[in-house]
């Protein structure tokens, strides 16, 4: 890792950001977080995932605030951009929001780190930009042009505000395209999260569609041993996919999860969710050659591991 200057994460707080944020810290790197702890999900859990980061600035702002962005970037060489409103479904009910938080937001943020001589910028983008593309495994060069809900558009609008920046100005830029990210920590209304409880407590699972879509899921460990591979990028602009290279189908998950705690899964049928899209399957070969990255947590330990009392 280099050894000068900050890491700032915005959306530190969440999910990916407090694991990053720890590994950070535990290597000896200035840590500075820049988070608004937003009400989409409980703020008591991010506030919590804080307390375990000691030794961080943190700095509670929104990143469409240039002012507060300013103040964040403050010492920084590198900027770690997680800050989004996530998720495919609250997208479609709320398609402005997604758009204000997750596209200005990257161009305020972007337009930060050049007046601040930024060395570098990660951004973390997702693997829904691919839409229902027909080729599998998705290629960083699939021309992601057909996205199927606004979530995803913000999320190709700010790989495109990258390129164009990098464009401009130069500073060394990569677009991270996360596959559906798991473990300690996460989000409590993702699948795995929910479906966990859900068998846990002995209630019904929302089993939407027909069980055959395919996700390829990514452990948290794996995407910040990416992320800290990432923050070394010295040149250029590139896309990568972070995935975990397998795919499972819906039934498949929920019947690991069920081995995992123990105890038999109860669905209930519900039909296909708007947004949705029926594979996600990552060639992350682009990454191994670029960052020397590959993923090592297979999905079965994983949930083992995150479904452990």
């Amino acid at each position: 890792m280099p050894p000068r200057g900050t890491v700032l994460v915005t959306g530190g707080a969440g999910f990916i950001g407090s694991h990053l944020c720890e590994r950070l810290l535990a290597r000896g790197r200035r840590v500075a977080v820049l988070d608004d702890l937003n009400d989409y999900y409980d703020p008591a859990i991010k506030r919590a995932n804080l307390r375990r980061l000691k030794g961080i600035s943190f700095q509670k702002g929104d990143i469409r605030d240039p002012r507060a962005v300013a103040r964040a970037m403050r010492g920084a060489d590198s900027v770690v951009h997680l800050a989004a409103r996530a998720g495919v479904r609250p997208s479609v009910a709320d398609p402005a929001l997604y758009a204000s938080v997750n596209v200005e937001g990257t161009a305020v943020l972007l337009e930060a780190a050049r007046k601040a001589g930024v060395k570098r910028f990660l951004f973390g983008s997702s693997s829904s930009v691919y839409g229902r593309s027909a080729r599998a495994p998705f290629r960083e060069d699939d021309p992601a042009a057909d996205p199927v809900s606004p979530y995803a558009a913000t999320k190709r609008a700010g790989e495109l505000l990258c390129a164009a920046h990098h464009s401009l100005h130069g500073t060394p830029i990569l677009a991270l395209r996360f596959f559906t990210v798991y473990g300690p920590r996460q989000r409590p209304d993702m699948a795995i999260a929910k479906f966990t409880r859900a068998i846990r407590e002995g209630r019904e699972i929302p089993f939407f569609g027909s069980g055959t879509s395919r996700r390829d899921y990514t452990h948290v460990s794996d995407i910040v041993s990416a992320l800290e591979r990432a923050l070394r990028w010295k040149s250029g602009f590139e896309i990568l996919n972070l995935g975990g290279a397998r795919t499972v189908t819906l039934r498949q998950l929920v019947s690991l999860i069920a081995l995992a705690v123990g105890r038999p899964a109860r669905l209930k049928p519900m039909p296909d969710q708007e947004g949705d899209v029926p594979l996600t399957s990552a060639d992350v070969r682009k990454a191994r050659r670029l960052l020397g990255w590959t993923p090592v947590m297979s999905l079965e330990r994983g949930l083992r591991e995150y479904a452990r009392p």
